[in-house]
């Protein structure tokens, strides 16, 4: 006998409110830890009733990509393998990522640390004890080129994970390029280069939204026309999710945020097929496998209808959802800190099973200390096990069908798009940021995790249930040498000694006068890098034109 819709969704009912109430009631000391989505205990074909195969999902490689970008996808081949690296002076760094580069690392995720970030120099007061802890320090092109040197430049594509400075930092690596003789279309890597996100969940802006909007612009502009296989941003509903939000918040706001950098652009007068196929992404996995597997289904669903049906791209590479997507850092906890090798287990399947580009796993110990050898090494292991033995990466899109996954894609997409719309009624991201709601969304869902947290609710293994005293690996963790600012200063103000100051100064005041119109940004920054001029230097001029940024207060 084959149901009805309506007669599956009474069976389902009575079913719900007979035997399995009846169960759950006598077994509910178990404790289900709430989902970012309000879950039903079953799923059924009434769920999915309103799915269209053609319409909706489709094959690999065709619109709306809801199954994955690319007809093969991993049968062709994996990933990108990626490790999050970057600490002390240029030289660590440089000897970290080799170390990682013959362990069978294929991609470079460049973290710089907080001075940089801000736009100082290692000498600026505002950076005292916070040089080369979080990333590596870069002052001047001088680190830059320590940095990159001996790397395989030509067989890799960098990720530079920096947003308010990414003008100049990507201007020091054009430079080091130029050194090496490469041509500028050969050059692949990326900038994040995504100032809204840092304005709602990190902070490290440093100009308020209309001139970071501008500067992030240029970039790109300048690579649409002068770096073809450069990915200009990397919109980074990421850190969105870290900073609390759920994942509903992750993918309505990162979405809010690209159609803004794609309204920019067009504004700048730029063609969407000039410039739309190289936007890229960065989403966040946690450990609820199928929540995750369905966002980034969603998602690419949502970028393929507005960028053809909006935004009028013709290109079919301008539809393509093209996403990292990495472990997310703040599921990770100090207590047992060992629990996280399996939490990152998830991350990295949730991320194969959603049909990521790219994945950064992170390392067990990272609650206590930026990664060593070892626990990087066994991030990266992760993920080639999952690759080669888990046989996730066997079939493409496994869990299509799923009454489950899809009803659970349709809703984030549901869910997101209903939340754009609701900032584009406020008048959009910026105005959404200036007014100060778009970070009330995210802080008032971090409270309410927080809450539950501490409430037993959210259980989380070894800090709200299964606790023991078992001391944390400390002999094994990473420590940043104390002398790495003494030896980063010297540097630096050698560099100052040696350059030449008149030509400094000229390239300092043509980028002056480049801020004061509206002109693009990069070649004056350019020239500006190429003097030694330092990025403090640089950001301290612009600091001077475009002002401060003063977040609002929330509560």
């Amino acid at each position: 006998m084959i149901l009805d819709e309506k007669s599956l969704r009474s069976a389902y009912e009575t079913w719900r409110d007979g035997p399995y109430r009846r169960a759950i009631e006598r077994q509910r000391e178990a404790g289900l830890p709430p989902h970012d989505l309000a879950t039903e205990p079953l799923y059924t074909p009434a769920d999915v009733v309103d799915l269209d195969y053609e319409r909706d999902l489709g094959f690999p490689g065709a619109y709306p990509f809801t199954r994955g970008i690319y007809p093969s996808m991993y049968r062709g081949r994996f990933w990108t393998m990626r490790q999050y690296a970057g600490y002390g002076t240029a030289e660590e760094t440089n000897e970290r990522f080799r170390y990682m580069l013959a362990h069978g690392l294929t991609g470079m995720n460049l973290a710089f640390d907080m001075p940089t970030q801000l736009g100082y120099d290692t000498d600026d007061a505002n950076g005292d004890g916070e040089v080369g802890v979080v990333g590596v320090a870069i002052d001047s092109l001088r680190d830059m080129e320590i940095l990159f040197a001996d790397l395989p430049l030509a067989e890799l594509s960098p990720a530079m994970a920096i947003n308010a400075p990414a003008a100049v930092i990507l201007a020091m690596y054009l430079a080091v390029a130029e050194q090496a003789g490469a041509p500028r279309e050969s050059i692949a890597g990326s900038t994040q280069n995504d100032i809204l996100k840092e304005f709602l969940a990190r902070g490290t802006y440093i100009f308020p939204p209309g001139p970071a909007l501008r500067l992030a612009t240029d970039i790109v502009e300048y690579c649409s026309q002068h770096l073809p296989r450069w990915n200009f941003i990397n919109v980074c509903g990421y850190h969105i999710r870290e900073a609390g939000g759920t994942i509903v918040h992750e993918a309505a706001f990162g979405m809010a945020d690209a159609i803004t950098y794609v309204q920019a652009a067009l504004d700048r007068g730029l063609d969407v097929d000039q410039f739309a196929p190289r936007f890229a992404f960065n989403f966040s996995c946690f450990c609820n496998v199928f929540e995750e597997a369905a966002k980034l289904r969603a998602l690419r669903r949502m970028w393929a209808h507005t960028m053809r049906e909006r935004f009028g791209a013709r290109n079919p590479a301008s539809w393509l959802f093209r996403t990292g997507a990495g472990s997310g850092g703040s599921t990770l906890v100090a207590q047992q800190a060992e629990n996280n090798i399996v939490r990152v287990a998830l991350h990295t399947l949730a991320g194969v099973l959603g049909g990521a580009q790219s994945m950064h796993t992170a390392a067990y110990d990272e609650a206590l200390a930026l990664p060593s050898e070892h626990s990087a090494t066994l991030a990266l292991r992760t993920q080639q096990i999952i690759a080669h033995e888990s046989g996730a990466a066997d079939v493409i899109d496994p869990l299509a069908g799923s009454y489950y996954v899809e009803s659970l894609t349709t809703r984030i997409e549901d869910e997101a798009t209903a939340l754009v719309e609701r900032i584009e009624r406020l008048g959009g991201m910026v105005r959404a940021i200036e007014s100060g709601w778009a970070q009330q969304q995210i802080a008032d869902a971090a409270w309410c995790h927080q809450r539950q947290v501490e409430g037993g609710e959210r259980v989380i293994v070894g800090v709200n249930r299964y606790q023991d005293e078992s001391p944390a690996p400390a002999a094994t963790l990473h420590r940043i040498d104390p002398r790495a600012r003494a030896a980063q200063c010297a540097r630096l103000a050698e560099v100052r000694q040696r350059r030449d100051q008149p030509a400094v100064r000229r390239a300092l005041d043509d980028l002056r006068d480049a801020v004061r119109s509206s002109d693009n940004l990069m070649p004056p920054l350019i020239a500006a890098v190429k003097t030694y001029a330092t990025l403090g230097e640089i950001c301290g001029l612009m600091r001077e034109e475009f002002g401060e940024y003063r977040a609002p207060q929330i509560y």
